[in-house]
């Protein structure tokens, strides 16, 4: 390995150490195939040098990094194999009210960990498309997610899994809606079709406590993903200590997905939307020993993002005020600097990544 500066890294050059910032978080692990989103975010860190590989020379990854990191076409195209599989695993539970689980957990294993352990995961979800109201789409990236914030969390590889599981099963429930049920936008749901929506956490609880070999956080993440800490959620009004660590996981998974994907009746929002809603419930629904590390990391992660306001004026987000802050700082030239949390009137519109 050899010692870069960081003005002089190249896309496709491959991290050999670890970095970590002064508070020893993991900006980018070691192996990280290195793009521009990364390059841009470790200037902004003030990281002044780097370890890379010597075989960056002699390999390809030169010359297909542009192809690779072209908005995440890479990882675009493995999800969309992957989500085929997702399909077929609800179809099956949908018809038999029995998990397939061989087949489930073979894409654990061998398709949702790997993406969940892929440095532009937060990223690359967001370039995808697929409507919300798909539960096996739907399904599938919150289990992505739930996998990198049980890495953010530190969770050993067995747990990060079961929480991966947990995230892909959380909705399984929804299996048994009618089709007319699943049209609809949640947010219009009234009386009968309300209460039927709610049944969805109950009928998900069963269909897994029937199933043998499930832990019980993969059980009562079914039932209880909708629970709020201050008892403001559903089905049971559980607070606090009775709702399982996993459930509190997938919560933040499944709000940030919502937030940030097209659905009927719904335009997608942002990733700094659910940043902002996050960090103002975090004491109050949402779980702080959960928000904390994923908005920590997820901070990270969005440093030298372009974006643009609502004024119409492009930036780069230079960085986030303070630990609890719910908006980003915006540079918008070398002279003006936007402290979003200072400007109400002003919210980020557009984000790209790359």
């Amino acid at each position: 390995m050899r010692a870069v500066s960081v003005e002089d890294l190249k896309p496709g050059m491959i991290l050999a150490r670890t970095i970590v910032n002064p508070d020893m978080v993991v900006v980018l692990s070691e192996d990280t195939l290195l793009t521009k989103a990364h390059i841009t975010r470790l200037t902004f860190l003030n990281i002044p040098v780097v370890y890379v590989k010597d075989e960056y020379e002699l390999s390809q990854n030169y010359q297909t990094v542009s192809t690779i990191f072209n908005r995440g076409n890479a990882f675009v195209k493995e999800y969309e194999g992957v989500v085929q599989e997702a399909r077929s695993i609800f179809a099956e539970t949908g018809a038999t009210g029995t998990i397939p689980v061989e087949k489930t957990e073979n894409l654990m294993k061998s398709d949702i960990a790997p993406m969940a352990s892929n440095s532009g995961t937060i990223d690359y979800l967001y370039e995808l498309n697929h409507l919300a109201s798909d539960i096996y789409n739907h399904s599938l990236r919150v289990s992505i997610l739930s996998g990198v914030i049980a890495k953010w969390m530190h969770f050993d590889r067995a747990k990060r899994r079961d929480i991966m599981l947990a995230g892909f099963l959380h909705d399984i429930g929804k299996t048994k809606f009618p089709q007319r049920l699943l049209d609809k936008n949640v947010n219009n749901l009234q009386g009968e079709d309300y209460e039927a929506y709610i049944q969805h956490t109950v009928d998900g609880h069963h269909i897994l406590n029937a199933q043998p070999g499930l832990s019980d956080g993969v059980k009562l993440a079914a039932m209880q993903h909708h629970e709020r800490m201050d008892g403001t959620g559903f089905p049971f009004n559980c607070m606090g200590a009775d709702i399982h660590e996993y459930a509190r996981i997938i919560m933040i998974a499944d709000i940030y997905d919502n937030i940030t994907t097209e659905r009927e009746g719904y335009v997608k929002q942002t990733p700094f939307s659910a940043i902002a809603q996050i960090t103002k419930n975090m004491f109050t629904s949402l779980d702080p020993t959960v928000c904390v590390p994923v908005l920590t990391h997820i901070k990270d992660a969005f440093l030298g993002s372009r974006v643009t306001l609502n004024n119409g004026e492009k930036g780069t987000i230079a960085a986030y005020p303070n630990d609890f802050a719910a908006h980003p700082v915006v540079s918008i030239s070398p002279d003006e600097i936007i402290n979003l949390n200072e400007h109400p009137e002003l919210t980020i519109t557009e984000y790209n990544p790359k």
